[in-house]
C-alpha cells in the first residue's frame, strides 16, 4: 500500500518488509496473553471500506512487545491521508504511561494553503483525536502529542508545481485496560480510523457522526 506522502514503512524492499512483518507476527504469538489478545483484536477489527490497513514492521526499542499497522484513506486510486498506529506493551508497567499499554500514532494529509494558515487548525486537529476517542466511549490517560503544519514551495526546474501544505499529527495515549488486562484495541483502532477519515475530508460514517466537522476537499490527492 502506497502512503499519500510516501511510504511510511522503513523496510529496504518488499521482501525485507514481508520478513519483518512475519517476524512481528511470530513475536506477538509468543507474547504475554494480554498483548496477544490486544493484537488479535486489532487484526479482527472491521473498518470503513475507504480505509486500507495492513501490518507493518514495529519499532523494537520502545517496549518489550510492539505491533504496528499502516493505513491509508483511499478514494479510487488516490490516497487522501495516511498514518501509522503502534501498540506498545510493557508487562512491568511504565511510569510515564501509567499503565502497561501505550498507543502511538502518526497521521498526515495534504491541505489547501488557506486551511493550513488557519491559526486554530492545530487545536482543531488535536480535538479531532480526543473527540474520536470520547465519541466511542473510550477511557484513556496521559495523552500527549504535536500537530505540525508544513509548507513546500518549488523553484527552478520544479517551479511549475503548486505550493503544497501538509498537516501532521503525532500523538500517544494510554488505553484503559479491561478484563484480562487487555485494552479494547479494536475500538481504539476504529477511533483512530475516524481521525484519519476526518483529516482526509470524508463525510461522516453514519447518522450518529453528523456533528463531526471534516476538512474541506483539498487540492490534488496523490495517486497511489
Amino acid at each position: 500500500m502506497a502512503a499519500a506522502q510516501g511510504r511510511l514503512s522503513d523496510g529496504a524492499d518488499g521482501m525485507d518488509e514481508a520478513k519483518d512483518t512475519e517476524n512481528g507476527r511470530r513475536e506477538a504469538d509468543s507474547a504475554p496473553l494480554p498483548f496477544r489478545a490486544a493484537v488479535d483484536a486489532l487484526r479482527a477489527a472491521r473498518l470503513r471500506p475507504q480505509i486500507e490497513v495492513e501490518p507493518t514492521p514495529a519499532p523494537k526499542r520502545l517496549a518489550p512487545y510492539s505491533y504496528a499497522l499502516e493505513a491509508a484513506v483511499v478514494d479510487g486510486d488516490q490516497d487522501l491521508a495516511d498514518g501509522r498506529l503502534v501498540l506498545l506493551h510493557d508487562p512491568a508497567g511504565h511510569d510515564a504511561w501509567r499503565g502497561t499499554f501505550r498507543l502511538v500514532t502518526l497521521v498526515r494529509a495534504e491541505l489547501e494553503p488557506e486551511m493550513a494558515a488557519d491559526p486554530l487548525l492545530p487545536e482543531v486537529c488535536w480535538s479531532w483525536l480526543t473527540g474520536a476517542l470520547q465519541t466511542r466511549g473510550l477511557t484513556y490517560g496521559e495523552p500527549s502529542g504535536t500537530v505540525t503544519r508544513a509548507s513546500s514551495h518549488y523553484f527552478g526546474g520544479l517551479s511549475a508545481r503548486p505550493a503544497a501544505s501538509q498537516i501532521e499529527i503525532r500523538a500517544s495515549w494510554t488505553p484503559r485496560e479491561g478484563l484480562g488486562g487487555a485494552p479494547d484495541t479494536a475500538a481504539h483502532l476504529a477511533s483512530w480510523c475516524d481521525l484519519l477519515a476526518q483529516i482526509a475530508g470524508l463525510p461522516p460514517a453514519g447518522p450518529g457522526d453528523a456533528s463531526v466537522v471534516t476538512l474541506p476537499q483539498r487540492r490534488g490527492p496523490q495517486s497511489r
